[in-house]
């Protein structure tokens, strides 16, 4: 069972920028991988995926053209480029892998079996 671990997270201020990277124990080459984020006292929510190659790669609305999700196959890591960051992006952020490989960038959530345990970001002035 591939284990995955997110990492850098922290405390901002509205308008930075800040990386987060998902680190995978096992190969995840072939596995379309997304994050999600979870505001305090809300559900989790989708923010973005990206397919196995890197070739295609899909954002809620909320995040669109200031989230951008990469992944570097050869070291089994998957980042989260967050620019120009709000109040309101201050969740909990979770990476996650698919169930099955060469999925769809477009699929639910119940489509993803591994979970990382999470890196808080809190924007705040």
């Amino acid at each position: 069972q591939v284990q995955l671990v997110e990492s850098g997270g922290g405390l901002v201020q509205p308008g930075d920028s800040l990386r987060l990277s998902c680190a995978a124990s096992g190969r995840i080459s072939t596995f379309t991988m997304a994050w999600f984020r979870q505001a305090p006292g809300k559900e989790r929510t989708f923010v973005g995926a990206i397919n196995w190659s890197g070739t295609d790669a899909y954002y809620s609305d909320t995040v669109l053209g200031r989230f951008t999700i990469s992944r570097q196959n050869a070291n089994n890591t998957i980042f989260l480029r967050m620019n120009n960051l709000k109040p309101e992006d201050t969740a909990d952020y979770y990476c996650a892998k698919q169930t099955r490989p060469f999925g769809s960038t477009r699929l639910r959530p119940h489509d993803y079996s591994t979970w990382g345990q999470g890196t808080r970001v809190t924007v705040s002035s």
